[in-house]
């Protein structure tokens, strides 16, 4: 089996953006995640995406298209939840890597779930954080 890789909110985020150019790499992503079973996310990445979602795209979801969307996206890539522990990881993660709140959680989850890549364009792409590597892939 390959490694484990950790998709963060804005890629899920992209997927939905009719007029970024981002958007193709987002959908590859997020397919290739559940087709192969190595993608994952965690509480946080749900907690996101349904804040924007809900709330702040042009043509909101639903309440059903949102229930849709869990059960067929997020489901099957929710492997990290919230705990004690993982709050005491990020805390110390974000000390010594200089990171904010949101984004050391982001690093502690993937780590938590034996992630190897971390996608996401809100760290520094190339950056080692333990044995999880940071790829921004829309660079």
């Amino acid at each position: 089996m390959a490694p484990r890789y950790f998709l963060d909110t804005n890629i899920f985020l992209y997927t939905f953006d009719l007029h970024s150019p981002k958007r193709t790499k987002a959908d590859q992503l997020v397919r290739r995640a559940l087709a192969n079973g190595e993608g994952i996310i965690s509480f946080q990445v749900v907690q996101e995406f349904f804040n924007v979602a809900l709330r702040r795209f042009a043509q909101p979801l639903s309440v059903a298209e949102a229930e849709q969307y869990l059960g067929t996206v997020f489901r099957p890539l929710l492997a990290v939840h919230s705990s004690v522990s993982l709050y005491f990881e990020a805390l110390r993660i974000g000390t010594k890597h200089r990171l904010s709140w949101y984004d050391a959680l982001i690093v502690a989850a993937a780590q938590e779930g034996e992630a190897r890549v971390l996608f996401t364009e809100d760290l520094n792409h190339g950056q080692i954080i333990g044995q999880l590597r940071i790829e921004n892939p829309f660079l």
